[in-house]
């Protein structure tokens, strides 16, 4: 397959999407999501906004995701670990070397990085 890379918001939701119906089967990671979300439909909807906001810088995005996953840590008793996010991040890596190659495939696996570590860190930080 001769990969592109993302180059608009129908590429980011595909990635999105590809990404969370991995999520979404995965073992140790799926259980997370399924009690947090309860519309997938909005979810990808506001996921997609999110990565196309970050990736092209075209559109605003409205929502606190780190607020959101503190919730999601203190729902599951602050049982969210290092290693969940080493799971996401690999599972994002694969789906997007899968779908894209490019600088901005590159970019949003580097800013999926930084993300984790952002997340993971100020959770901990949240934690009382």
């Amino acid at each position: 397959m001769n990969k592109k890379d993302l180059k608009n918001r129908e590429d980011v939701k595909l990635l999105v999407c590809s990404f969370y119906d991995k999520i979404r089967t995965h073992e140790v990671l799926a259980p997370f999501f399924e009690k947090a979300i309860t519309d997938w439909d909005a979810h990808i909807e506001k996921l997609t906004d999110f990565w196309e906001a970050s990736l092209f810088l075209k559109t605003k995005f409205y929502g606190n995701p780190l607020q959101a996953h503190i919730e999601v840590d203190r729902n599951n008793n602050h049982s969210i670990t290092q290693e969940h996010f080493g799971l996401w991040l690999n599972l994002w890596v694969n789906t997007v070397d899968t779908l894209y190659k490019g600088d901005y495939a590159e970019n949003a696996k580097s800013k999926a990085r930084k993300m984790a570590s952002f997340m993971y860190i100020n959770i901990f930080s949240a934690r009382k």
